[in-house]
């Protein structure tokens, strides 16, 4: 009889230490039914539970809140003080296969600029890496030697930005003298005349995707004059003109549904018919300017047919199509967007469905200068003159982690096309990459003499670009 009470106490321990599991997908459907789990479980475990419930061979990271499950269920319900009698919703996010190593030296210091780097932007497809600034010249990069390719001429102010066309055959230029200007990146010659009509400087330039018009024939300009001008890039001439905000247009964006984005120092962001400029949206809630704006689909709108995973490239009556499955596939319910402002704030949108925000994140202590989705879709990272970064949920905004490091005001944020990592530049002169599985630093690069303005991350992920006052274009591999 003896026996018994140890029996019954170790039966008791054993249901104790029983969890009742239900996984969520990011958007909060549950998928498959709740499970009985040991406290034990670990998130190997978890990911072939789910892979069996989902017939897959995936890799995820799952989180209880904002808690990622990091060893076992027991330390993530410690952490997150959730009741072992309530199910335990786990919701995953899947990661990708396709892994980039961090990039750990400079393989070239690259001279040319003689002021300021203001813009670096890899071409679609990674092959070719155009950067701009201060001495109002455009230059050329050949990716693979790593040497001057072009040198384009012809602006007569600070250059503040470049963007590829998403077909890769156009660059885009423009700044401080109001012009836009097209260059052909295999001749360094420019396309027809500049794109005249803004009366002060272009803050922001976007292409209308791949997937809706795959000969890059429409190009969106945002300018300090308060306007935002849509452009035919074959005639040279203006399709319409918005001009339906009340100070200086910071950003631009042209989603994959048809509509344009843009914000303001006015302290709004607003959603516009892309075909017609009509103003379809107006998004209130931030109260001081707003400073960027980052949706859930920038990396596959950016790309377009170009998928550095694939183990084949598109064939030329793919490309549209190929496009088109990517935008679909991150799109999910619909294009998210997150806007930041110096009003120390982050907001979360679903400008489609409505004008109410789904969530306000706020914790940064000064103003935000940067925000960028993961290209997943999945997260939302945030850099601050507060010297610190912070990463967000993507999907309902819930604040994940923090990211302390840097000495000075965080400028810029970029991710690696696999959503693993990011790197941030700074005022301190040093660019960090920072891991999301270790939530922390990954690698210093000190390479810079003075404060970084601009950074990109190669498509294909090999390599990142960094570029700031000292005048050098950094770029660094793994």
């Amino acid at each position: 009889m003896t026996d018994q009470p140890h029996k019954k106490a170790k039966i008791e321990e054993e249901q104790k230490s029983q969890l009742i599991v239900q996984f969520y997908n990011a958007e909060g459907i549950p998928v498959g039914p709740e499970l009985d789990m040991p406290d034990s479980v670990n998130p190997d475990e978890l990911e072939q539970a789910l892979n069996s419930i989902q017939d897959s061979q995936e890799s995820y990271a799952f989180y209880l809140s904002n808690i990622e499950v990091r060893k076992t269920l027991k330390d993530a319900c410690k952490e997150a003080t959730h009741p072992y009698e309530i199910v335990v919703p786990l919701t995953f996010h899947p990661q990708s296969l396709f892994r980039v190593a961090p990039a750990t030296r400079a393989t070239s210091c690259l001279e040319g600029h003689t002021e300021a780097i203001l813009c670096v932007q890899y071409s679609p497809d990674g092959m070719n890496l155009a950067s701009a600034g201060g001495d109002t010249t455009v230059r050329l990069w050949d990716v693979l030697t790593e040497t001057p390719f072009r040198t384009m001429e012809g602006h007569s102010n600070w250059v503040l930005l470049v963007s590829w066309s998403p077909d890769g055959k156009k660059l885009a230029s423009a700044g401080v003298d109001g012009t836009i200007r097209l260059w052909n990146p295999e001749t360094g010659e420019q396309i027809g005349k500049p794109l005249a009509g803004h009366r002060k400087w272009v803050n922001a330039l976007a292409w209308e995707p791949f997937h809706v018009n795959p000969d890059s024939s429409k190009l969106a300009s945002g300018s300090k004059d308060n306007t935002i001008r849509v452009w035919d890039i074959t005639t040279h001439t203006v399709i319409y003109t918005i001009s339906g905000h009340s100070a200086s247009v910071s950003k631009v964006l042209w989603g994959g549904s048809g509509y344009i984005y843009s914000s303001s120092q006015d302290r709004t962001v607003k959603v516009w018919d892309g075909q017609t400029g009509r103003l379809v949206r107006e998004l209130k809630g931030h109260a001081h300017w707003v400073n960027q704006l980052s949706a859930s689909t920038d990396f596959v709108l950016r790309t377009g047919f170009y998928d550095p995973f694939a183990q084949e490239q598109a064939q030329e009556n793919q490309k549209q199509s190929i496009a088109l499955e990517r935008f679909k596939k991150i799109e999910g319910k619909g294009e998210r967007l997150v806007s930041c402002s110096d009003d120390f704030t982050i907001i979360l949108w679903t400008p489609g469905a409505t004008k109410d925000p789904v969530a306000r994140m706020t914790g940064h202590q000064q103003l935000v200068s940067q925000v960028s989705y993961s290209p997943d879709g999945h997260f939302v990272v945030s850099a601050s003159h507060d010297k610190s970064v912070k990463l967000w949920d993507g999907f309902n905004g819930q604040f994940l982690s923090n990211f302390r490091g840097h000495v000075g005001a965080v400028y810029q944020v970029c991710w690696s096309p696999d959503s693993r990592m990011f790197a941030t530049g700074s005022k301190d002169s040093t660019v960090k990459i920072w891991s999301m599985k270790k939530k922390g630093l990954l690698v210093d690069l000190p390479g810079h003499a003075d404060q970084v303005y601009t950074l990109d991350w190669s498509p294909d992920g090999l390599k990142l670009a960094s570029g700031g006052r000292d005048r050098i274009l950094n770029i660094w591999r793994s």
